[in-house]
């Protein structure tokens, strides 16, 4: 069971090396790109647990170690 995390900023909080990507690419002569946000991924490989206490620990290690809940927000899916 695997279970992927998806970490990016929380909106309205800046994000230079987002800003520095969008730069890149327009410098590049790539149009039609309003705006590019950056994150973290994070894929974690499970025991075989019921759902239920799958989801209770990829949330709790989300939220205690993976993120910084100040600025930033998760999201996940399990396969």
């Amino acid at each position: 069971m695997k279970a992927k995390v998806f970490v990016t900023f929380k909106e309205g909080v800046l994000d230079p090396q987002g800003k520095t990507i969008k730069n890149a690419i327009a410098s590049l002569g790539y149009k039609g790109v309003e705006d590019v946000r950056q994150g973290k991924y994070f894929e974690l490989t499970l025991d075989d647990l019921p759902k239920e206490k799958a989801d209770k620990l990829v949330k709790e290690i989300a939220e205690k170690i993976l993120t910084n809940p100040i600025i930033e927000e998760f999201k996940y899916h399990i396969e």
